[in-house]
């Protein structure tokens, strides 16, 4: 079998993720579903080495998504979402940092400083 183009292997992340978001929360789903199109969007005509990472990065939440929903039964399922490292944040750029905030935002309803 020939291996997928670029493009065909894009699109079946893209659809796998878009599927994988059917197991969340009804009132979160289309927050993701919005921010994934986004980003998708955003970085259709990004440079390769970007691109490389780009889906390296989705693949790994597409993979983590999966776990957490329980995927291979009920018994799997974990909790949603996960704590990013000290690290891993100081990796971001400030633009970055402030989407990161504001899907927090959204997807709690309130700042984080705001624990009421």
């Amino acid at each position: 079998m020939a291996s997928r183009t670029h493009v065909q292997r894009v699109r079946i992340l893209y659809k796998t993720i878009l599927k994988l978001h059917r197991g969340l929360p009804a009132e979160i789903q289309p927050l993701g579903n919005n921010y994934v199109r986004d980003e998708f969007r955003r970085h259709k005509k990004c440079v390769e080495s970007e691109a490389i990472i780009f889906l390296h990065e989705w693949t790994d939440y597409a993979v983590s998504l999966a776990e957490q929903l329980g995927l291979r039964g009920p018994h799997t399922a974990q909790p949603l979402g996960k704590c990013l490292k000290e690290e891993d944040v100081e990796k971001l750029r400030d633009e970055q940092v402030c989407q990161l905030y504001e899907l927090m935002i959204a997807a709690t309803g309130r700042p984080e400083d705001d624990k009421t």
